[in-house]
């Protein structure tokens, strides 16, 4: 599979009507019984947090997973996903799910990164400026802890899919099965270097202080805040968005399903 070799100089690809996709996760996400919390409004926006309760309680603890996409507006792939995930319905009966679609809808409308005052949300997380990154930080601290997180991303600049890995206490990895599952539907990034840090088999691992960090992308509030080990998924852009959708769902299927 060739890229498309659109993307020059910023993401130039397929556009989607958020709203659209936005309503049809409502109608899907309620036909299978999950539940929603409004926490902003905005643009004639609501941000919604769906969440769904295991199907079955066992003696151990359930496990929480967090997912969430379309922080930045230029990154169709990741709403969509998301869709097609609750379209497919295929949930691990023991698992508690937290699913923010959208974080950035104004941004779709306006197809850049940022949002309506030009602000890059995925830098906001540790002196939150934005209302939304202020809402979605308050929703997060009424949450409990999350045993994963996994945030939806795409690249423009990508040569294929690669993630990032956050396992401080040294579980047990999903990133090499994300990659196995990735790489059936979607060309993967085999370079030793990507985004100016070494990488391995499409995946890197951050040596990241947060401490040192002024601007915390969303990732990092969450692994600092909510969780011990998180992913962040980066489909390439300059490849057909339906690749890109089915290389994210890929790996949020393997992901939860390990």
């Amino acid at each position: 599979m060739q890229k498309l070799g659109k993307n020059l100089g910023s993401y130039h690809g397929e556009t989607v009507d958020i709203r659209a996709v936005l309503r049809e996760f409502e109608i899907v996400a309620r036909t299978h019984g999950w539940t929603a919390e409004v926490f902003h409004e905005a643009g004639g926006f609501k941000w919604l947090a769906w969440h769904r309760q295991p199907e079955v309680r066992s003696q151990k603890s359930e496990v929480r997973i967090y997912i969430s996409a379309g922080i930045h507006g230029d990154e169709p792939a990741g709403p969509l996903a998301a869709l097609k995930l609750i379209q497919e319905n295929r949930w691990p009966e023991a698992a508690e799910i937290f699913l923010l679609p959208c974080l950035n809808p104004i941004g779709f409308t306006l197809n850049r990164r940022e949002n309506a005052d030009g602000l890059d949300l995925n830098r906001d997380y540790r002196h939150p400026q934005a209302a939304e990154t202020r809402a979605h930080i308050a929703w997060l601290k009424r949450q409990p802890r999350f045993e994963r997180y996994l945030c939806l991303h795409e690249d423009w600049e990508a040569h294929g899919f690669y993630l990032y890995e956050q396992n401080p206490d040294n579980k047990i990895s999903l990133a090499e099965p994300m990659i196995a599952a990735v790489k059936k539907v979607c060309p993967v990034d085999w370079s030793e270097n990507i985004e100016g840090r070494p990488a391995h088999g499409g995946i890197i691992h951050p040596k990241i202080n947060p401490a040192e960090r002024p601007d915390w992308p969303e990732a990092l509030y969450l692994i600092s805040q909510k969780a011990r080990q998180g992913y962040t998924l980066e489909a390439p852009s300059d490849f057909p968005l339906t690749t890109r959708v089915n290389a994210l769902v890929a790996a949020v299927s393997a992901a939860i399903n390990f």
